[in-house]
């Protein structure tokens, strides 16, 4: 149980911003206009000129309406970034259409459009753009105005050319579609890889920072801890047999609450330790044994059980992987309603672990940011137990979810969606040979908690 698991840290990186289109088509308006200029007015072909400078006003109308609808940061859709393309495709063939043709050398441009679809947008949406370019390509070798030619001349191509014009185009929007997507994928795959390490190198330097705060806390507070320790033995002392029932009381938890806090402190520094001997190794049952046992005093109702396919799985201990199971039935506790159900299951090939409450579900900021240190919804009036106690820092599920991914688990947070039910639900998985792995083989004694963990009476906070 020490591997690190990345799955999840996936960016989209399709996503092109609209100010690039908008760029790029109006260097195509520059472009298609020096290019009928020069023609009319350089080479003194005889263009309509009027119609052509109308379907280029029409990209330029396009233009100024994105711009003045949308800001330059926003960034497209995926159907949108096509539509868009789709037009620039249309525009182009229907200048085409008045000069010529696929008898006129600029019908190359098909491919531009494509190309860009096919380093920007997802292979469906290339497909259907390169089908459309082909099929306006057909039928401009069909049917177009004659090419623009001197005045005292007329030019007519051999159907043969144009025919070998539209396979080239066939061939070059198919060939340079498939190059190009191809290594934009490979592009954007290095890039999602790069970001997915640079997610995990930040949450372990998170991590590491918190283990050293850790170490600091447990270091500052031995000595406030101890004093308290002292006074509370002094005070037991003094009062002795005269003190009453309900200060006795008092006094004894108070004892047991310093050593509590002792026991977490010894925790935080040791996350990352080993412990030997016999107790080396755990079965799956007696590891959900350890996690709920210290909450059964509490008043929440807290379920237990376990089931599987074949033999018990057995994985050795983790003290990081218990401090973030019980963080997780902490939190669950805190704001369950009524019932909290800790589930154990397992099979050949997988060990998972399903914590969920009947509370009231996590947000969406939780939910969209899980992961991340100091994400928190606790208000500073939350009420536990009849108390009102203070906000949280946000760093509770962060450490929680880096420690068990750190085992190399699989951990997914969701909210209850069956009818009728509510609550947050919290999946913990392993493959089996991962979990199992460091295990020495043996024999380990029966152990079932089946049965709901309230049999005895359960005392309230």
């Amino acid at each position: 149980m020490s591997d690190t698991s990345t799955s999840g840290f996936v960016r989209d990186a399709r996503h092109l911003r609209l100010d690039t289109f908008v760029r790029l088509r109006w260097l195509a308006i520059t472009g298609q206009s020096a290019a009928v200029v020069g023609a009319q007015f350089g080479l003194g072909l005889a263009l309509p000129f009027g119609w052509c400078f109308l379907v280029i006003a029409a990209s330029s109308w396009l233009n100024l309406a994105l711009r003045i609808r949308f800001p330059a940061s926003y960034r497209l859709s995926d159907d949108s970034a096509a539509l868009l393309l789709a037009f620039d495709i249309i525009q182009l063939a229907a200048l085409l259409f008045l000069t010529g043709g696929l008898q006129n050398p600029f019908s190359l441009l098909f491919l531009a459009p494509v190309l860009i679809s096919a380093t920007a947008l997802p292979p469906e949406r290339t497909l259907a753009l390169g089908l459309l370019a082909i099929g306006l390509a057909t039928l401009l070798a069909l049917v177009h105005r004659p090419l623009p030619w001197f005045s005292d001349g007329r030019i007519e191509l051999p159907f043969l050319y144009i025919s070998g014009v539209w396979t080239a185009i066939l061939l070059g929007t198919a060939f340079t579609g498939v190059y190009a997507w191809r290594v934009a994928e490979e592009t954007r795959q290095l890039a999602q890889a790069l970001a997915a390490t640079e997610l995990v190198l930040a949450r372990e330097q998170h991590l590491s920072q918190l283990d050293g705060l850790a170490a600091a806390a447990a270091h500052e507070l031995g000595t406030p801890l101890g004093t308290i320790m002292v006074v509370t033995k002094e005070l037991v002392r003094q009062l002795g047999p005269t003190a009453s029932p309900a200060v006795a009381e008092d006094l004894s938890l108070l004892r047991e609450q310093v050593d509590r806090c002792r026991g977490i402190l010894s925790k935080l520094t040791s996350l990352d330790g080993d412990q030997g001997g016999f107790l080396q190794t755990v079965s799956f049952s007696h590891l959900v044994e350890e996690l709920v046992a210290p909450q059964r005093a509490l008043g929440t109702i807290l379920e237990a059980s376990n089931q599987g396919e074949g033999p018990e799985p057995v994985c050795r201990r983790n003290p990081g992987v218990m401090f973030g199971l019980a963080n997780i039935v902490d939190n669950a506790l805190d704001f369950a309603e009524s019932r909290v159900v800790v589930e154990a299951r397992w099979t050949l090939d997988r060990v998972s672990l399903e914590i969920r409450d009947d509370g009231p579900g996590f947000s969406s900021e939780v939910l969209l940011r899980a992961g991340e240190p100091y994400v928190t919804t606790r208000s500073p009036d939350r009420v536990v137990g009849g108390e009102t106690v203070g906000a949280g820092l946000g760093l509770g599920l962060f450490i929680a979810k880096t420690l068990i991914e750190r085992s190399g688990a699989q951990l997914t947070l969701s909210n209850a969606s069956q009818p009728g039910m509510r609550g947050a639900i919290v999946r913990i998985s392993w493959a089996r040979p991962i979990f199992e792995r460091g295990a020495t083989p043996r024999q380990i004694p029966e152990f079932s908690v089946a049965q709901p963990l309230t049999q005895r009476d359960p005392t309230p906070i």
